[in-house]
């Protein structure tokens, strides 16, 4: 490996790192190596963040567990015949949604669920639809690439006409989910399946084209190599150059306690590995102004240290989050805005309201 001192030197130059390096950052095992990539990611951080870190004011509505898809790496999936098995309709939804409103304030709603084979395309295009209708301002978050390829084949539109259909309706960005690990042989043994890494680019690609934004994800710590991992964020980072799409990157630590993978994976990543990987993340990814912490899967003392290692935004404040709980997460769903703005100012950084796209939010006056 090249001098570590000046690989770090070159990234804080704003010198792109090649494939090779990134490897090379990823592997490296010792403390103090660690300590120095972690540095110098908060260095980098906060020449192009300052010391702000953003957080968005929002809920999570899990529609339905049912899914007909069986990945390794989940512990969320019912059947229809499972006890516990559910799928919301509107009026659930836009209760969930007037509870978020009345009691947080929100600015935005994230929908995300299992893949039911036995829903009907219009239950999706209506959900948005009652959602636009019901709450103009509201910013709707909704549906992973999984389902737009979903009800691509049950309309039989191309991906194009699904999404602007979807955006017709009201939507107004997309999380990047069913990411997973973008690296296909890897892929295919945790959740064969899903998409194609392929499909999934084609349709953030597509999105991106089109003027719809999506976070980019990794879920990292379960059987992945660090070839896949470079293999991920080399694909990440070069979507990024064509289309700036992406108005994030997160990093989801594996939770293993509940899901089939427990057999193989049965600890979560440790705390400085997944520092490292935020901070290594922040130092290849060039293009990205956003690293987001996940303070429902590590914790929120993790997160808060996070923001040294190159993180600029805490997330959300959630109000619920079924899909960490179910496979065995330990860290609640819901922070208050001022737990969140409290723990921001404990790293001693100054905390912005942002909107889903990263415009700032600012607080109204009573």
């Amino acid at each position: 490996m090249a001098n570590l001192d000046s690989i770090l030197k070159r990234a804080l130059s704003f010198q792109r790192l090649d494939d090779g390096v990134l490897l090379n950052l990823l592997e490296i095992g010792g403390d103090e190596e660690t300590r120095n990539i972690i540095e110098a990611a908060d260095i980098y951080n906060r020449k192009i963040n300052s010391d702000k870190v953003s957080y968005v004011v929002n809920r999570n509505i899990n529609f339905t567990n049912i899914c007909g898809l069986n990945c390794k790496f989940c512990g969320y999936k019912r059947t229809e015949k499972s006890k516990d098995s559910f799928l919301l309709d509107y009026d659930a939804i836009l209760e969930k949604i007037r509870e978020g409103k009345d009691k947080i304030g929100i600015d935005e709603i994230c929908v995300t669920g299992g893949i039911y084979p036995a829903l009907k395309p219009d239950y999706y295009f209506n959900l948005i639809k009652t959602v636009r209708d019901n709450f103009s301002d509201l910013h709707i978050h909704a549906f992973s690439p999984q389902e737009i390829y979903e009800l691509s084949k049950a309309t039989e539109k191309s991906y194009r006409a699904v999404i602007l259909k979807l955006i017709d309706m009201g939507l107004d960005s997309m999380p990047g989910t069913a990411a997973e690990i973008l690296a296909e042989d890897t892929r295919k043994k945790i959740c064969p399946e899903k998409i194609s890494a392929p499909v999934w680019v084609e349709i953030i690609k597509t999105a991106h084209k089109i003027g719809l934004k999506t976070s980019a994800t990794v879920l990292f710590g379960h059987i992945e190599t660090s070839l896949d991992l470079v293999s991920h964020l080399s694909l990440l980072r070069q979507i990024q150059d064509e289309t700036r799409g992406f108005t994030e990157f997160i990093a989801l630590p594996f939770v293993p306690f509940k899901t089939s993978l427990a057999k193989k994976i049965d600890l979560m990543p440790a705390r400085n590995r997944i520092f490292r990987f935020y901070a290594v993340s922040r130092l290849y990814l060039d293009n990205f102004k956003n690293i987001q912490t996940s303070w429902p899967k590590i914790g929120t003392d993790a997160a808060v240290k996070s923001l040294f290692c190159g993180v600029n935004d805490f997330g959300g404040t959630l109000m619920e989050e079924n899909i960490t709980k179910s496979a065995g997460g330990k860290f609640g769903e819901y922070l208050s805005e001022t737990q969140i703005k409290d723990f921001i100012r404990k790293a001693g950084k100054l905390a912005v309201r942002r909107d889903t796209l990263y415009n700032p939010v600012y607080e109204k006056k009573l």
